[in-house]
């Protein structure tokens, strides 16, 4: 099994910014990536940004230029930079790790974009 503590949401008003942390333990050995998605109300789950183990990145087209994802200091943990926030990017959002054996998520941090 793999746990996590996500950190680093709340309320921010429209242009702001946010970073959201997440550190992963447990099962961690065979994790080749690491990335943030989320979900708002009514909508399904949807990627944000990811980064695999030899560092090459992926971003939806709604955030590129605005949300940058990195490793944190730490082995298997990720950061994501959040600027230029919009009320459309509000949502809770999701940690994930992905391994051979599977997907594993964390239990979510609401970011609220709204004035």
């Amino acid at each position: 099994q793999v746990q996590f503590v996500e950190s680093g949401g709340g309320l921010v008003q429209p242009g702001g910014s946010l970073r959201l942390s997440c550190a992963a333990s447990g099962s961690i050995s065979s994790i080749y990536a690491m990335g943030w998605y989320r979900q708002a109300p009514g909508t399904q789950r949807e990627l944000v940004a990811r980064i695999i183990s030899g560092g090459s990145t992926t971003y939806a087209d709604s955030v590129k230029g605005r949300f940058t994802i990195s490793r944190g200091n730490a082995r298997n943990t990720v950061d994501l930079q959040m600027n230029s926030l919009k009320p459309e990017d509000t949502a809770v959002y999701y940690c994930n790790a992905d391994k051979v054996q599977g997907r594993y998520w964390g239990q979510g941090t609401q970011v609220t974009v709204s004035s």
